[in-house]
């Protein structure tokens, strides 16, 4: 373990976690929140302070392998998140520090799973920080770190890997470096302009900058109590919209800006998401109208569209309490809340990318049966799947359902009902927020125990960081020098 280097990267994080207090701190200064301000820039000069002082001594050695890139992925997401958590407690938003860090590690992880009970009540600043933190754990700290600090280029590839969704991650131009900041260039891009949109609808700025971050964040926290069902038919579709774009592999907008809409749309797994989208949304739109839960068929059929973008792409924004749905509705959206969205996006979950290439895989299995001396490969977007991520996509189904398994296990300690129990895991993994029952869309975390409160970011840290960064850590090989 080249621990030089992991320290060197854990302090320029927070350097980078300084630059970002600010935004806060700006706010708190425009609605004359000044003990807020205090407590901002106190965490801005001490972060600032301790990252400057402790990445002033160069690593010995900038060497990094993979088990330097995901171990300092996983430290720095810990870390984050426990700093993160700071201004809930000393603006006494959330007094207790296991309740601010779940809070945290929800937003950070843009999972959107809350324990505050009101929203309404709490100041502008405290507002936007809680949010914000959507929008950054969006597109991934590191990745951000990668595109702003100078790092060998073959090394920081590992951070990209492991802190970036999906089965492979690749550089959709020659350097890593590069990649990172169309990355995020595109995210900026799309970030304002759904903020042009949403003030156009009739939205506060300050709203439209806030629910931008959760809805381009794919997280889910919203800023009033009402939370979106509160707001227009126009800015509903809006946030569809945009829900939809972010669910999407950011490479294809890449290819988009560039003129090749050919290979944009040759991507497999974006026909599919959308076309899962469209499907889903008829079938829970004609039974919820069946129903007569929602009024008109135009209005079933809008709020069904509505959960199921949230839910595929896990944003958790909810305009109804869909936990009152009928049953073949709320089944459909379990279902949805495990498959997720497209790799190499900001949404969660298992990633259309791994499901399609376990269903191909699946397929020519039983082809070798019927013909054993058959050659078959598994084909993404027209090239052949390598043999080493059909392997590594087996093998994060297998510890996938392991930690879904242990995790339920442990929380149903807690000896709530049973569609809390499961989908509170479900929800929490797969980072999307609201699942059923306790923790339905119109509930909240408030009432589990610590001890479920931190399986539960575990579960968040495990789901946005594709799961192995998190068991990585926790080897005691990994540390060995």
């Amino acid at each position: 373990m080249n621990y030089s280097m992991v320290r060197y990267v854990l302090f320029r994080l927070l350097r980078v976690m300084g630059v970002l207090l600010v935004l806060p701190f700006i706010v708190a200064l425009i609605y004359r929140e000044f003990d807020s301000a205090f407590s901002f820039l106190a965490l801005i000069a001490l972060c600032s302070i301790v990252g400057i002082i402790g990445s002033h001594k160069k690593p010995e050695s900038k060497i990094m392998f993979a088990r330097e890139g995901f171990t300092i992925t996983a430290v720095a997401w810990i870390v984050m998140s426990m700093i993160g958590a700071v201004p809930f407690v000393i603006t006494g938003t959330i007094p207790n520090y296991i309740d601010a860090l779940f809070e945290t590690v929800s937003g950070f992880t843009t999972t959107g799973g809350s324990i505050l009970t009101s929203v309404d009540q709490i100041e502008k600043s405290v507002q936007f920080w809680r949010t914000f933190t959507h929008w950054i754990g969006g597109m991934g700290v590191l990745v951000f770190l990668i595109a702003v600090v100078p790092m060998a280029d073959g090394y920081s590839m590992h951070l990209m890997r492991a802190e970036s969704p999906g089965p492979v991650v690749g550089k959709i131009v020659p350097k890593v470096k590069d990649t990172a900041k169309i990355l995020y260039l595109i995210y900026i891009a799309i970030t304002l302009l759904e903020v042009v949109c949403l003030w156009a609808s009739g939205l506060s700025l300050y709203e439209a900058f806030t629910i931008s971050f959760s809805t381009v964040g794919t997280g889910g926290f919203a800023v009033t109590n009402a939370g979106i069902g509160g707001y227009s038919m126009l800015t509903q579709g809006i946030i569809i919209v945009f829900m939809a774009m972010c669910g999407v592999n950011f490479t294809v907008y890449y290819f988009l800006i560039h003129r090749k809409p050919k290979e944009a749309f040759a991507i497999d797994e974006v026909k599919y998401y959308f076309g899962t989208i469209l499907v889903a949304s008829a079938l829970i739109g004609l039974n919820v109208y069946r129903s007569g839960l929602a009024g008109s068929a135009f209005n079933s059929f809008h709020h069904a569209l509505f959960a199921v973008t949230s839910i595929m792409t896990t944003t958790g924004f909810g305009t109804l309490d869909f936990d009152q749905w009928p049953m073949f509705s709320k089944v459909l959206l379990c279902v949805l809340m495990t498959v997720g969205a497209c790799a190499g996006s900001t949404g969660g979950g298992f990633k259309f990318s791994r499901l399609l290439i376990i269903v191909r895989n699946a397929r020519n299995e039983l082809n070798f049966l019927v013909h054993p001396k058959a050659v078959k490969r598994v084909y993404m977007d027209g090239h052949t799947v390598e043999g080493t991520t059909v392997k590594s996509v087996s093998a994060y189904l297998g510890l996938y359902v392991i930690t879904f398994i242990v995790s339920t296990i442990l929380v149903s300690l807690d000896n709530f009902d049973f569609p809390t129990t499961i989908t509170s895991v479900i929800a929490t993994m797969n980072n999307i927020g609201p699942g059923l029952s306790m923790v339905g869309p119109m509930g909240n975390y408030s009432q589990f125990s610590y001890f479920s409160k931190i399986v539960l970011m575990f579960d968040m840290l495990a789901g946005r960081l594709e799961l192995l960064p998190m068991f990585i850590v926790l080897k005691p090989k990994t540390w060995r020098r």
